[in-house]
C-alpha cells in the first residue's frame, strides 16, 4: 500500500500548490511540461513492454482482451459514468452555490483522469503480488505535478480526488496481493508487458499523436492469468 499512500499525499501536496499559485499559469509552459510527461509515460510503456521473452502471448492477450474490452465497450461505459456524476454533482439547485460546483467539477474531472488509467491498475497489481511500486511512484510524480495544474484552474475539488484515487487503486492492490500465490512469474511478466503497452498507448493519446481506446484494452491485462491457470504460459 506504500505506492497507493504516496500517490494519493501527490496528488495533496500538489493540488495545495495550484491553489498557492492559481493566479495564472503560462498556457506555453502548461503545454510543454504536460508534453514532457508524455514522452516519459510513453517511455516507461516502451521499457516494460520489452521484459517478456515471447510476444505470442502479448499478442494473444492484447487480441483476446481487445475483443472482450470492445463487446463491453469499456471506454463508452466510462464516458457514460463521468457525464453522469458530472451532471449529477454539478447539476445547480438551491442547495447549491457557483462555488460547490466548481468544487464538484474539480473533483469529477481530476479524479476520472487520475483513476481510470493503465499506470493506476497496473502500478496497484505489480504493488500488491510483487511489491513493485516503481509504476505507481513514477504515477505519483506524474499525478503531483497534474494536480498543480489542475487545481490551479479547478480548484479545491483536486485535492478531494486523493480519496478516489486511495480507495480504487487500494482496492486492487489488496485483491492483487490475495492471488500472489497462484501467479507465477512469468504471468506477473506478461501481465506487466501488456499493461505497458497501454501506458505507451496513454503517452500517445497525451501527446495526440493518435487517439487509441485504453479503456477498451484493459481486459487484456488480466488475459496472461486465465493463460497462467490453464498453464499455457
Amino acid at each position: 500500500m506504500f505506492g497507493v499512500i504516496v500517490n494519493s499525499l501527490a496528488i495533496i501536496c500538489g493540488g495545495i500548490l495550484g491553489l498557492i499559485i492559481n493566479k495564472g499559469i503560462p498556457k506555453r509552459l502548461d503545454k510543454s511540461i504536460m508534453d514532457g510527461l508524455a514522452l516519459v509515460v510513453t517511455y516507461m510503456g516502451i521499457s516494460g513492454a520489452l521484459k517478456g521473452d515471447n510476444p505470442l502471448y502479448v499478442i494473444i492477450s492484447m487480441t483476446v482482451g481487445i475483443i472482450i474490452g470492445e463487446l463491453i465497450d469499456i471506454d463508452n461505459l466510462l464516458n457514460k459514468l463521468g457525464s453522469y456524476l458530472d451532471e449529477k454533482l454539478s447539476k445547480k439547485n438551491i442547495s447549491n452555490s457557483d462555488e460547490e460546483n466548481k468544487i464538484s467539477k474539480g473533483f469529477v474531472s481530476s479524479s476520472l483522469l487520475f483513476c481510470v488509467g493503465a499506470m493506476a491498475v497496473v502500478g496497484s497489481i505489480q504493488s500488491g503480488l510483487s511489491n513493485d511500486n516503481s509504476v505507481l511512484l513514477a504515477k505519483s510524480v506524474l499525478d503531483g505535478i497534474s494536480s498543480i495544474f489542475f487545481a490551479a484552474s479547478m480548484g479545491v475539488g483536486v485535492l478531494l480526488s486523493s480519496i478516489a484515487v486511495f480507495l480504487y487503486e487500494g482496492i486492487i492492490t489488496l485483491g492483487a496481493s490475495g492471488l500472489s500465490n497462484i501467479l507465477s512469474t512469468n504471468v506477473i511478466t506478461y501481465m506487466t508487458c501488456v499493461g505497458s503497452l497501454l501506458i505507451m498507448a496513454m503517452g500517445l493519446n497525451m501527446l495526440k499523436a493518435c487517439d487509441i481506446k485504453v479503456a477498451n484494452m484493459l481486459p487484456a491485462m488480466f488475459i496472461p492469468i486465465i493463460m497462467g491457470i490453464f498453464n499455457i504460459i
